[in-house]
């Protein structure tokens, strides 16, 4: 069995044509106003060694769809379609697919930290322990 010509690099270039890609100081603005949610849907152990945004629930990529399904049993209520919905990873790659998925659910004030806890760790700007 063949793979395809689509790698992982090309999917998460493909889904940033699609998104609202936010730099690290758009993000702090939107906190700043209140009104964002930062999402982090990276592992717990990479929480726990690398820190978090300050305010970010977390939601692990492999449950992200199921916790914004409010359909589901694993739904939670902080996802809700209508608020302000900021994702974050590591780097960005995988907080990009995910907006797309969250989009292709419904939720259209969606958007990710482009290039992650990684570019606002970098910009200097404030973690705290996961």
């Amino acid at each position: 069995m063949a793979l395809t010509t689509n790698t992982a690099a090309s999917l998460v270039a493909d889904a940033k044509t699609r998104i609202e890609n936010l730099s690290p100081a758009e993000v702090e603005f939107e906190l700043a106003s209140g009104d964002a949610l930062v999402i982090d849907i990276r592992e717990a152990d990479e929480r726990s060694v690398s820190g978090t945004i300050a305010g970010a629930i977390h939601a692990p990529r492999g449950m992200l769809e199921f916790y914004a399904d409010p359909t589901g049993p694993y739904y939670r209520p902080e996802f809700d379609p209508d608020r302000r919905l900021i994702l974050h990873c590591a780097s960005g790659g995988r907080s990009a697919l995910a907006t797309v998925s969250l989009q292709a659910m419904g939720y259209r004030n969606v958007a990710h930290l482009d290039g992650g806890l990684k570019l606002w760790k970098e910009q200097g700007l404030p973690v705290e322990q996961g």
